[in-house]
């Protein structure tokens, strides 16, 4: 943070800003609460718990307890039946890896709350970090029974079955992503990244659909367009595919081919290595050869 911020109405407009933007800044925040706005806390009025639950979080990203365990007194004196305090002081105990006591706490708040979409999306988060992996599926499972609209928690679900390759599963979580948003050229890729993993004829053929729409949406999309290369060419190379579809393949690969090539000669695609590179790890290359 290049600016210094010396008056505590300055820091606190910049918290807020910060707030209503989303940007965590952690160790700014945790700076600038210790040497500015931790003397003017009285002035705040009820904005003041806001910045403190604010500079709680930033604390313990910063792993600085000491703040951390202030912060966490101030709002359990204020506000001693909140449940959202009470999921702060898991968010405590989960920071200092007593797992088990954060989730007697979030199981408490759930039981209380069955709607408390942050308790039920922690427990998911302690879960993967602790690598428990069919644990977190079925926590994160029980969250969409409630929140079906949930785009991010359906994604979070599918990168886990995906973590323990099951295909099917996570085909099925994208495809309700598309049932949301049947336009987003990145759902349409994922989907056909899912397919291609699962390899087979049909399952190519898919792909090859789902990632020329993506590339149609968006010609951009590195990623869908070398993925329709390869599955295009992995096709028409398929002893089972028909001899129009193979021609279609052919121009199709050579279409994808001729439009990365574009890309990678533009100033626009200066990250365009990098992003093949990440397309490739995606792709589970050979899979397409199953019959």
């Amino acid at each position: 943070m290049e600016k210094q911020y010396k008056h505590w109405e300055d820091v606190r407009d910049l918290l807020r800003n910060w707030r209503e933007e989303n940007c965590r800044q952690s160790e700014d925040v945790v700076d600038l609460w210790n040497e500015v706005l931790a003397n003017h806390f009285g002035k705040l009025g009820d904005e003041g718990w806001l910045v403190l639950e604010q500079v709680f979080i930033a604390a313990l990203d910063c792993h600085n307890m000491e703040v951390a365990n202030f912060c966490l007194s101030k709002l359990n004196q204020e506000f001693p039946d909140s449940l959202r305090v009470k999921r702060l002081k898991a968010m405590k105990y989960e920071a200092s890896e007593k797992y088990e006591h954060a989730l007697d706490i979030l199981d408490l708040i759930i039981k209380k709350d069955e709607t408390n979409a942050a308790s039920r999306k922690r427990k998911v988060t302690i879960y993967k970090s602790q690598g428990m992996i069919i644990e977190a599926i079925k926590e994160l499972t029980d969250y969409l029974r409630i929140f079906m609209a949930d785009q991010e928690a359906w994604m979070e679900l599918c990168d886990l079955y995906i973590s323990q390759q099951e295909w099917n599963k996570a085909a099925f979580c994208v495809e309700e992503l598309l049932l949301h948003s049947p336009f987003n050229h990145l759902y349409l890729q994922r989907y056909a990244e899912i397919k291609y993993t699962q390899g087979g004829y049909e399952n190519l053929e898919v792909a090859r659909s789902y990632y020329s729409q993506a590339a149609k949406l968006n010609p951009k999309n590195v990623r869908a367009l070398y993925g329709l290369m390869l599955t295009s060419v992995h096709m028409a190379s398929n002893s089972k595919c028909p001899s129009q579809k193979k021609k279609e393949s052919i121009k199709l690969s050579e279409w994808a081919t001729n439009q990365l090539s574009q890309l990678q000669d533009s100033n626009e695609s200066k990250l365009f290595s990098s992003q093949i590179l990440e397309g490739m790890g995606n792709l589970q290359i050979g899979n397409d050869s199953k019959n």
